[in-house]
């Protein structure tokens, strides 16, 4: 997979190829997809020479930063030789291709893509281009990528190619990243290179081994930036269109993001999805941190973690292709194995949450319980709960239509549950006790969904946070994310208003506090105007706080402070304006505005009009 290159600043091409490739595809889709975003869930295989390094050469591990053990050739500056004989290591009697297919099929996942050549160079397949191939290295007869497929037909599955087609370094004349240092290739021995190996090779993976549905390129910039011409990609696009017509092209191949060229979006490596988009796209990502295996792995990512990445693209519209990496004698570590068998033990009971589904156009942030993914031949929604509520209420916010039927899935059949609908917010009475350890999934039926996808979000316990990332003129903002101190916020300028859209579900009275950081010497002046009704605060100068002790660290302050209450006479949308009144600065975290319970001094309310009873716990501490 791509690595950090520091003179390229590679994060900004990327960000800003995958922003030109939004503008462009959106109105030009392959009408060939639609099997790729009914699968949702993939497996990436990244299996190779590097495998049977295991992540160390010679008692050293792998250096530099990335610490991907498929680039231990060219971070541990290895030679072509040595390199070639890690063959040797491969337990040919051991190693059973269809287990690796079988594994996909049991965890729920529609499509695998193999890495056929990875950036070192060898391929997988005998090749008839040259020597450097894993069955001549190896001294076998043994074709592995015709085995996958082999196993791939005869248990459903579809079928990508993963191929390194800028980054070779057996070749002499393909791209290494060290020629930035030793001199460029000239464009006339990168295209030697391009025609005598890449495009041979490319044409015997698309002619000898049946129907491929994926060539999955792997350049993370655009072919200006690069040694490529366009006439070079442009021909690999005619190659595969000729001889593989329903075969889909990622957008790693390094052309204009057109649909004639790229059938779908590929984030960055682990790159999830921030907001709902229209075309078809994926997150590649790893159950561990390397993609080829590494014994000394040690960051292996939880399952809940991975449920939510998947249900989390889903929800955008997006896929998750899941990465394993085999060992030379073709075993799965079993953290993988676990993992992948309970994501496929829950789909077999709850997959039509996510096969065929696609999201709601609603902020990607909008509910703090979990997502909400949506047929797309029904007008059915699934609400998918990471956060099982503890008082038994479900806030869901922005879909006004009101429900025909509200189900919990369980594990054999289903359970009707009671609800009430205030406008666009709908509140779910559930069990005391969630259903499912990792995600539990409500499905509501409707006879037409309409959104309300500007108000802001009623929070798990009743209350609502107003950011900047729910204004409605959000656009507008200076925003800043979290750092890992200070909280995310906005910094208004001179004179400058934010606008949100409020559904109040009931009349009464109702509480406004501030978190903001006043980075001034002065109290900062604000108004906040709820409806008809106008609130003026003012926020007093904040300093530092101490993050840990005795470490000199330290960080801006975002202090709390109540700026009075609103008291409405019916339930209804409210707009919501805060106006800072003089030139210094102001650094906004949110509003919350929850409603006062009469004669109790608490706030929040459940999905019946009697008032949620929060316990004073810190009393009894």
């Amino acid at each position: 997979m791509y690595t950090n290159l520091r003179h390229l600043t590679k994060k900004g091409l990327f960000l800003l190829t995958l922003y030109l490739f939004s503008l462009s595809f959106a109105t030009a889709q392959s009408p060939h997809t639609d099997w790729f975003e009914d699968a949702r869930f993939g497996m990436f295989i990244h299996w190779g020479l590097y495998s049977a390094a295991e992540g160390m050469w010679k008692g050293e591990k792998l250096r530099y930063i990335n610490n991907y053990a498929e680039w231990i050739r060219y971070r541990n500056r290895i030679s072509k030789e040595e390199y070639g004989q890690l063959a040797k290591r491969f337990v040919w009697d051991k190693i059973n291709p269809e287990e690796w297919v079988l594994l996909a099929k049991k965890a729920g996942m529609k499509y695998i893509i193999v890495t056929s050549k990875h950036h070192d160079g060898v391929a997988l397949w005998d090749t008839k281009v040259g020597e450097y191939s894993l069955p001549k290295l190896a001294g076998t007869r043994r074709d592995v990528i015709r085995e996958i497929a082999d196993a791939c037909r005869k248990h459903n599955m579809k079928l990508g190619f993963y191929y390194s087609h800028w980054i070779d370094w057996e070749h002499p004349y393909a791209w290494d990243h060290n020629q930035e240092l030793t001199g460029h290739v000239t464009d006339e021995q990168f295209d030697e290179y391009w025609q005598e190996k890449a495009i041979p090779q490319l044409r015997e993976l698309l002619t000898d081994y049946g129907d491929i549905s994926i060539m999955w390129f792997d350049m993370w910039i655009p072919y200006q930036h690069s040694i490529f011409k366009k006439q070079q990609l442009e021909q690999a696009v005619a190659l595969i269109r000729e001889l593989q017509p329903n075969c889909l092209i990622n957008s790693r191949l390094g052309l204009p993001t057109d649909a004639r060229y790229v059938d779908f979006e590929t984030l960055g490596d682990n790159q999830f999805g921030s907001s709902y988009v229209e075309h078809p796209w994926e997150t590649p990502g790893t159950i561990a941190h390397s993609w080829g295996y590494n014994g000394q792995e040690k960051e292996w990512k939880s399952t809940a973690q991975l449920f939510e990445s998947l249900i989390s693209n889903v929800a955008l519209n997006g896929n998750f292709t899941l990465n394993i990496g085999p060992r030379a004698d073709g075993s799965v570590p079993y953290e993988s194995i676990s993992r992948l068998n309970d994501i496929g033990s829950w789909l077999s009971k709850y997959g039509e949450a996510l096969y065929g589904n696609t999201g709601i156009k609603l902020h990607s942030g909008q509910h703090d319980w979990g997502k909400i993914t949506r047929s797309v031949s029904k007008n059915t929604a699934y609400f998918h709960i990471f956060n099982w509520p503890l008082d038994g209420v479900l806030r869901v916010s922005g879909i006004r239509s009101r429900p025909q039927k509200v189900e919990l899935l369980l594990e054999h059949g289903t359970k009707t549950l009671d609800f009430t609908l205030r406008g666009p917010l709908l509140h779910i009475r559930l069990p005391q006790a969630q259903r499912d350890p990792f995600v539990s999934v409500v499905r509501v039926t409707y006879n037409n969904i309409v959104l309300d996808d500007e108000i802001v979000a009623e929070s798990t316990f009743g209350g609502f946070a107003l950011r900047g990332t729910n204004a409605k003129n959000s656009d507008e903002l200076q925003h800043v994310s979290y750092d890992g101190q200070r909280p995310s916020h906005i910094r208004t300028k001179n004179g400058q208003t934010i606008f949100w859209e409020l559904y109040l579900p009931q009349p009464g009275t109702y509480r406004l506090d501030l978190s903001a950081h006043n980075p001034t010497e002065q109290d900062a002046a604000v108004t906040v105007q709820v409806g008809d009704q106008t609130i003026q605060g003012i926020i007093a100068p904040c300093g530092k706080v101490v993050v840990e002790p005795n470490q000199n660290n330290y960080t801006d302050e975002f202090l709390e402070t109540h700026i009075g209450e609103i008291t409405v006479d019916k339930a209804g949308k409210y707009e919501v304006r805060l106006h800072k009144q003089d030139n210094g600065d102001l650094w906004l975290n949110r509003i919350w505005i929850d409603r006062v319970e009469k004669n109790s001094g608490q706030t929040g309310t459940l999905a019946s009009d009697k008032p949620l009873i929060i316990e004073k716990i810190n009393d009894k501490l």
